[in-house]
């Protein structure tokens, strides 16, 4: 498989650049470049750096949309959420759920069992274990933290989830270059060219010359997420599309009576989904769901926030006890939602997308809205249909829907993990660390231990990543940023304290392999610094207050 290099000018023309390497972006030119077409996917960030890397992680059949009736998303969630265990394997787990029914809950426990009843028939041949209602002894015994103790009945969802959303983004990439797309990341679109009439292309930032580039394109799409207006702006006034809403997680250590399984249950505040999700050795509690229009460049938890997941999660495990202390890091970001005058529920917004082909002076321009991260790959595929059509070809069946993932085997997953950690000549640990995150793609990670030993190097202790790693994400996955590194390719960054420990070993390893100039690193450390300060990590609050007191003192 092709590397994903870290720098690749355009030269000439291509039939479609797309705007926006997160989700959507990605999936559109894996699509594109599947069907043999030309593609530049560009961003001013990196691949799945924003929107992308906010989410709670799910890949999930659609359960919630059948009470919309919305059957056509659970038709779609269910085959695509099929499509990524079988193609994905490596990423994408199988994750049961208890959904508890408790008589405060805004629909009674009835007609939750009808639903997973119904989501099942739906359902029928996945690849996963049937749904099933747990009774008062059964339900105390598994589950005794739940309020206490006190919850009577309740059902167990079998769902899928991608601990490693960072890694699908970067292995959309790398599929989406090993057919032929470029991919341009740290590059800021500046604006669009229109040529008689129509968009034929635009200019870019490079981002290491500092100059000002442009690529022709028969085709942009504009998957810029909550950015999209403002790639819109480019193309003249037009009315508002975006809706943003705010979501943020949690994340924190394990706890009191903390459940081994995910609880998908209301808020007691407003009966909003909320979930306790075990993740990576902690938990995740999310999400809120609130209208912004803030910033999109710099989007932090608030102290409300904290205050409403928390009070959510002690009242349904009393045990817990969790204050503010005991958060680890947080996560915020914003939903691309379309824009809906005077909204009052934000809730209430369908997550459905939306594909607009401009016409008029805006022709040659296709702009999408919305999307989610369990249908990325069928959002793609209607896109580049549309493309195709505009383009004035019939589009034929989507490539994509058989492909594997790059760090995905041909065959059955777990008996590729078991037999590359016991073939493998790396410790046991790292073995599993590396297969775990890279699949098949571990193999090239150990090649270069083999060939220089010194890069078995620990990098962090508490993930077991190595110096080897760190090499592999600048050479061959397109790693631009220290952030990266560790956040996105190395995942280190989702470790306790956001990688702020790990990072100046790993810019260090950087620097004495000749990736980096000594210079280079130092300015990347400061800015990684920087940028996790947006998770507000209890490593970098707990520095900050020793240092006010010693100030003070």
């Amino acid at each position: 498989m092709p590397a994903l290099s870290s720098y690749h000018p355009v030269v000439g023309a291509v039939d479609v650049a797309v705007v926006g390497a997160g989700i959507n972006g990605l999936a559109i030119a894996r699509e594109a470049a599947h069907r043999g077409r030309s593609v530049l996917l560009i961003d001013q960030d990196d691949v799945g750096a924003r929107t992308s890397a906010i989410s709670t992680r799910l890949i999930h059949g659609g359960l919630k949309y059948l009470e919309r009736l919305e059957v056509h998303l659970v038709h779609e969630s269910i085959r695509e959420r099929n499509i990524l265990l079988e193609h994905a394997g490596h990423l994408v787990h199988h994750y049961p759920m208890l959904m508890p029914f408790v008589k405060t809950n805004s629909r009674p426990g009835w007609l939750l069992a009808c639903g997973l009843m119904t989501f099942e028939v739906l359902s029928l041949g996945k690849p996963l274990p049937c749904s099933q209602i747990l009774f008062s002894k059964q339900v105390r015994r598994e589950y005794p933290s739940v309020l206490a103790g006190r919850l009577k009945w309740g059902g167990i969802f079998h769902d899928a989830n991608v601990p490693l959303t960072e890694r699908l983004c970067v292995e959309l990439a790398i599929d989406a270059q090993a057919h032929g797309a470029t991919i341009l990341t740290h590059s800021r679109v500046e604006s669009l060219v229109r040529t008689d009439g129509r968009i034929t292309g635009l200019r870019y930032r490079d981002r290491v010359t500092g100059e000002l580039s442009s690529v022709d394109a028969k085709i942009v799409v504009n998957a810029a997420g909550p950015w999209v207006d403002d790639i819109l702006d480019l193309a003249g006034s037009h009315p508002r599309q975006m809706g943003p809403t705010k979501g943020s997680h949690l994340v924190v250590g394990p706890f009191p009576g903390a459940p081994d399984t995910c609880i998908f249950f209301e808020s007691p505040d407003d009966t909003r989904p909320m979930f306790i999700l075990p993740w990576q050795g902690r938990y995740m509690i999310g999400t809120t769901d609130l209208p912004y229009n803030g910033s999109l460049d710099e989007i932090v938890i608030d102290d409300d926030e904290i205050a409403y997941l928390l009070r959510a999660v002690n009242e349904f495990v009393p045990a817990a006890k969790l204050t503010p202390d005991d958060v680890l890091w947080s996560y915020s970001g914003v939903r691309p939602l379309p824009y809906v005058a005077d909204l009052d529920d934000p809730s209430k917004v369908s997550r459905d997308h939306e594909i607009i082909v401009h016409d008029g002076d805006r022709r040659g321009l296709v702009t999408v809205i919305g999307g989610k991260l369990t249908t990325h790959r069928a959002l793609g595929e209607l896109v580049v249909k549309r493309v195709e059509k505009a383009l004035g070809n019939r589009p034929g069946p989507s490539p994509t829907r058989t492909a594997q993932f790059p760090g995905a085997p041909e065959g059955d997953w777990l008996d590729y993990r078991t037999r590359f950690i016991g073939a493998s000549s790396l410790e046991t640990a790292v073995a599993t660390r590396l297969v775990d995150t890279y699949g098949t793609r571990a193999a090239a990670v150990e090649a270069l231990v083999t060939a220089d030993p010194t890069l078995a190097e620990v990098v962090d202790p508490e993930t077991g990543a190595i110096a080897a790693e760190a090499i592999h994400a600048v050479f061959d996955e397109g790693a631009f940023t220290l952030e990266d590194v560790v956040l996105r390719r190395m995942t280190v960054g989702l470790n306790s304290d956001v990688g702020l420990t790990a990072a100046p070993v790993v810019a260090d390893v950087l620097v004495s392999h000749g990736a980096w100039t000594r210079e280079y690193a130092d300015a990347e450390l400061a800015r990684y610094r920087d940028a996790m300060r947006r998770f507000m990590p209890r490593a970098l609050r707990s520095n900050g207050a020793a240092r006010a007191t010693k100030e003070s003192a």
